[in-house]
């Protein structure tokens, strides 16, 4: 390599802004998440002074992410950190009625601790809602950054601009796609593998809707594609595992396909 490349390669790190590292953005969310349901981990307080303080710690942190991200251009970050966190009392409620959903939807979970410390639907709902939380406060980057973290740990795949109703249960979760402009609505229940995609990827389509509605009280089982921005399942339906859908379904319908499978027994000898 010669050392114009090399010039190339130092011009670009002087242009690029100093953005701070994944990890520390990621950090400060699992602090956030881990204050609201110490389940996950507990921290000594004595009073409750102690706990806004730290609240107001974790808000004062944001600001400095957020200023050294340029979050906010013709605003003052520190207020909008302030906005942010006003909002975490509903946040808080929120999430609760989510785990609520896991822990009444799934025979296997044993108690809500369980569902908090170790379900990975819980998890990549919990960085969902606090990325969509700063989405909604037009906060560029760090939105992206959670959600695709979240995505690494748990391979359940959300987009932070997605619009998701309370009481929402992701089971098992490997695998599920929810793409930018997904609207769902209240108790709605995915399985692993679910896609709720577009029928097309053009780039011109970026500001469209192209993603589906999917309404109040819809389980959504293993495998099941469901694309388009037109595509809306109706309330109370159900989606069968594996099937493909690109068309719009009514209210409290059941949507299967039949797979050709054949068992023949071995005689034995």
């Amino acid at each position: 390599m010669n050392d114009q490349f090399y010039s190339q390669i130092f011009d670009k790190h002087q242009q690029v802004d100093a953005v701070p590292s994944n990890k520390e953005i990621t950090t400060w969310a699992l602090q956030v998440i881990r204050l609201l349901f110490p389940e996950q981990q507990r921290q000594d307080f004595f009073d409750p002074q102690q706990v806004k303080a730290e609240f107001l710690r974790l808000e004062q942190e944001l600001a400095v992410i957020m200023n050294a991200t340029k979050a906010c251009q013709d605003c003052d970050n520190v207020l909008l950190a302030a906005e942010f966190f006003e909002q975490i009392p509903e946040l808080y409620e929120l999430l609760n009625t989510d785990i609520q959903a896991i822990f009444n939807g799934d025979p296997a979970a044993c108690s809500e601790f369980e569902v908090i410390r170790t379900y990975p639907g819980f998890f990549a709902i919990s960085f969902y809602r606090l990325a969509h939380a700063l989405y909604r406060h037009e906060v560029p980057l760090l939105p992206r950054i959670l959600t695709e973290w979240a995505h690494s740990k748990t391979g359940i795949d959300i987009h932070p601009a997605a619009q998701i109703g309370e009481y929402f249960h992701i089971d098992h979760g490997t695998g599920i796609v929810i793409g930018e402009s997904c609207m769902i609505g209240n108790n709605v229940k995915l399985y692993q593998g679910v896609t709720l995609g577009a029928l097309s990827v053009a780039k011109s389509m970026a500001y469209t809707k192209r993603h589906p509605t999917v309404e109040d009280n819809v389980i959504i089982y293993a495998g099941a594609t469901i694309l388009g921005g037109e595509t809306v399942i109706g309330h109370d339906s159900i989606i069968g595992g594996n099937v493909w859908l690109t068309k719009s379904v009514e209210p409290y319908s059941t949507v299967f396909h039949k797979p050709a499978i054949t068992v023949l027994n071995k005689t034995k000898v």
